[in-house]
């Protein structure tokens, strides 16, 4: 009901049979002045009630179109009021029904609803505080050197050239642990499809099994223990944090990954311990099955200790050291077929011997500053030995990278790279050589969700590496030039 109305309509509760309220009217208007005088005291009635959240009363006298349908003689000025109080009237009749036990309670709910508003709530309570995100990178790509098969060497997403290709498309549920809404605990799926699982979790080089974990990029579950500045336990299969460079492309500096990402791991599975000392330092500790193993391939297990160093909202620095056994023990049974033996397929039981026992150690540092809002700086370095028995020569790759961004306006990014990395024995191309790459990225964000990129990169050697358009003839060089197009949507907000 409004709380405005017209000055010809009586105010609720004013007698409007004043005394001459029977001067000059038949006594038909006479009825029906009395019963407006009796409907205007219930209405003021049910509006006290309905601002206490009170059921109205029954009003004693029944507001229906029969009992208003009188004759109005048209007379003087106060017959065209007692028209307007019966307009009146018969709006209160449609606006406020009376009270009956069917709509009473309804009544109550939608006043307490429109005094205490709620926010809406997107998903079921159940499944309160859970993100559906979805991701979709694709890209097409141009390597100048034509190689063979149109394969780009040593790359990790953009693999291929001279074709459309579907980088990568992605399914993440999470419900984060959040103290702050008494939820404690907390869940994440990762579903990925596309080349990059080849990369990640599809080749035979990662997994002994790997057609077992192919789309589950990661899939974990955390709990933050009460104690201190809350201990937070994780278990299960995560991406790993060692570099600057991550899996999802929206939250990288360029469409093309290092070459460090590449040959750095991509994930463990395991427990991950994490504890803020305070709001400057915060440490780790991993204990897994190895480097990109979600099923250990010996007897092994690795640890890593990683500190995370955030001084201010402007810089972080985080310093990692991993070190572990990365050598198969058993021979691989790629192709199973039904198994000999009353286990599942794929799972070997033939040991290599001697069983190599040698180890991996990695150093791995990067820091990132944020000069202004538009201006960041990022630069990470690497040390890596490895041996495949303890007492063997060791292979080493060490270097670096460094990082620039400018963002000119909202939607559009410059951001550059230059890379340098020396490998001692192979250990990551096969080949001993230094391998350097400079890439230019130009992002255009169209709207939050998707991005549009435009990148030229050159890599090169020391030594005849990439792959040409003839069978064993390699080049110290090569060039690409790639436009990337990646859509996002989902509840997760910042970096997923």
């Amino acid at each position: 009901m409004s709380g405005q109305r017209s000055a010809a309509i009586p105010a609720a509760g004013q007698n409007t049979g004043s005394q001459d309220h029977g001067a000059g009217l038949t006594p038909q208007e006479k009825e029906l002045l009395d019963r407006i005088d009796k409907l205007e005291k219930q209405v003021a009635e049910l509006r006290a009630r309905i601002d206490q959240n009170q059921a109205p009363p029954q009003p004693s006298i029944p507001v229906t179109a029969q009992n208003l349908a009188v004759p109005v003689v048209q007379r003087s000025s106060q017959s065209t009021s007692i028209q307007q109080a019966a307009t009146f009237a018969t709006a209160v009749s449609t606006a406020a029904p009376p009270a009956t036990p069917a709509n009473v309670g309804q009544t109550k709910a939608a006043t307490q609803a429109a005094a205490h508003p709620q926010p809406a709530s997107p998903v079921p309570g159940f499944l309160s505080g859970t993100t559906l995100n979805f991701d979709l990178d694709g890209y097409y790509g141009y390597n100048f050197n034509n190689p063979l098969g149109g394969v780009n060497l040593p790359r990790a997403y953009d693999v291929l050239s001279n074709s459309f290709s579907l980088n990568q498309a992605g399914v993440i549920v999470e419900r984060a642990a959040d103290l702050s809404q008494n939820r404690p605990f907390g869940f994440r799926l990762d579903l990925m499809y596309g080349q990059a699982t080849e990369t990640l979790q599809g080749s035979p080089v990662n997994e002994p099994r790997p057609q077992v974990y192919r789309n589950i990029a990661q899939a974990y579950g955390d709990y933050i223990v009460p104690v201190g500045n809350g201990l937070t336990i994780q278990f299960g299969k995560w991406f790993c944090s060692l570099g600057e460079e991550g899996n999802y492309t929206k939250d990288q500096l360029n469409y093309s990954r290092a070459f460090f990402y590449n040959f750095l791991p991509f994930y463990h599975m395991g427990f991950l311990a994490s504890y803020p000392i305070n709001k400057e330092l915060t440490v780790q500790y991993w204990l897994t099955n190895g480097a990109n193993q979600t099923e250990s391939f010996n007897n092994g297990r690795s640890n890593a200790f990683a500190f995370i160093v955030t001084p201010d909202k402007s810089t972080s620095w985080h310093l990692n050291y991993f070190e572990g056994n990365q050598q198969r023990a058993f021979v691989p049974d790629l192709n199973p077929g039904i198994p000999s033996l009353p286990t599942q397929p794929g799972l070997s039981t033939t040991p290599i011997e001697p069983s190599p026992n040698g180890r991996e150690h990695i150093l791995d540092s990067y820091a990132t500053w944020n000069v202004t809002n538009k201006l960041l700086f990022s630069g990470e370095g690497d040390y890596v030995i490895s041996r495949f028995f303890s007492n063997s020569p060791p292979a080493e790759v060490s270097g670096g990278a460094g990082y620039v961004k400018y963002q000119f306006t909202p939607a559009f990014d410059l951001a550059g790279r230059f890379e340098y990395l020396d490998d001692q024995g192979g250990l990551f191309s096969g080949k001993t050589q230094d391998l350097k790459e400079g890439t230019l990225t130009a992002t255009y964000q169209f709207g939050e969700g998707f991005q549009l990129r435009g990148e030229f990169r050159r890599d090169f050697s020391n030594q005849p590496f990439f792959l040409t358009n003839l069978p064993n003839v390699f080049k110290r060089d090569q060039n690409t030039a790639t436009v990337g197009m990646i859509w996002w949507f989902g509840g997760k907000q910042g970096a997923w």
